[in-house]
């Protein structure tokens, strides 16, 4: 019973984003009738991953009390090299591409790590420098859409049975994050986003939770530009650059503080599944897709507006229960 009250109590930031995104799927249900049947379960969610997983590469960094700008451009370069390079080299079976999708994505977030957590560059210049680096080098090594995927990324927008296939990416980082949010470093974490000096002074190793941090965002962003291949079946230089505000909006929506300590991958994912319903609902509605992009900021401001609401009633709290304790 203990051990159901506190996971309540820890997804309890998530919990709006949750109820709104339940209620934009009735919305969809609603205007399409065949929105849940299982046969449209790969298409949709194959749409709906990138969404998803970008505002989940956003979460841990926001977490932190940092962000990170270039997560973008950074899915991007995942697939340019996906399908620029390792399909043209033959190399494009899962046993390489997997591992290169990785490796691309910890290696970004070493250098931006490197930068916000031993160099000091506040993270927004560190990572507008990468946003720029990595949107040039995804030009260079993919100048035009085009190419495509091997048989088995495409068939990965499928299903299994009844089962939809693109879960399993999502399944994938799940799996990869719970053991960590569970450990010290989980810990670690939310207090280095709460408060940076009580967390150094209570012994915790800061400057490497940060680093470690920009790793995490830029592995889940190259995940994210995988699932952009399967979606697309090819590449496409620019097609996840914009997603870089999305994430950051799906993860804002869904509960995690810009001014870090709060918040976890559930409520960012969604956040993320909120953006997809509403872009889903004004393409049933024939709206322009430029509209959507005022829908994403008018969705931001509301979320910042909450969230700020919100820190701010938390801040009272802990100012009258510390006065309370004297």
């Amino acid at each position: 019973m203990n051990a159901l009250a506190s996971l309540r109590r820890r997804v309890a930031y998530a919990r709006p984003a949750i109820a709104f995104a339940a209620a934009l799927l009735a919305f969809n249900v609603a205007v399409d009738h065949s929105f849940l049947d299982p046969t449209n379960w790969p298409s949709i969610l194959t749409v709906a991953m990138p969404f998803v997983l970008i505002s989940m590469a956003a979460a841990p960094v926001i977490m932190s009390g940092g962000i990170d700008l270039s997560i973008g451009p950074l899915a991007g370069l995942a697939n340019a090299v996906l399908i620029g390079v390792l399909v043209p080299l033959g190399a494009g079976s899962p046993f390489v591409a997997v591992p290169a999708t990785i490796a691309t994505g910890a290696a970004v977030g070493c250098v931006n790590g490197a930068l916000v957590a031993w160099l000091r560059v506040p993270p927004i210049i560190a990572t507008l420098g990468s946003y720029l680096v990595l949107s040039g080098l995804t030009l260079e090594i993919l100048p035009t859409a085009g190419g495509r995927a091997p048989d088995w990324m495409i068939a990965l927008a499928g299903r299994a049975g009844v089962f939809p296939l693109p879960l399993l990416i999502l399944a994938a980082v799940a799996l990869a994050w719970l053991p960590l949010r569970q450990s010290a470093y989980g810990r670690n974490l939310l207090a280095t986003g709460g408060d940076q000096r009580t967390a150094f002074t209570s012994g915790i190793d800061v400057t490497m939770v940060r680093f470690v941090v920009y790793v995490l965002a830029g592995v889940i962003a190259a995940v994210t530009g995988f699932a952009f291949t399967v979606a697309l079946g090819s590449g496409d230089p620019t097609a996840a650059a914009p997603y870089t505000l999305i994430g950051i909006a799906g993860a804002v929506l869904g509960g995690v503080s810009l001014a870090g300590g709060r918040g976890g991958l559930l409520g960012a994912a969604a956040g993320g599944a909120v953006l997809f319903l509403v872009q889903n609902l004004l393409s049933l509605a024939h709206v322009s897709a430029f509209y959507a992009q005022i829908a994403y900021g008018l969705i931001l401001l509301l979320a910042l507006a909450l969230n700020s609401i919100v820190d701010f009633s938390r801040r009272r709290r802990e100012r009258a229960a510390n006065l309370g304790g004297v």
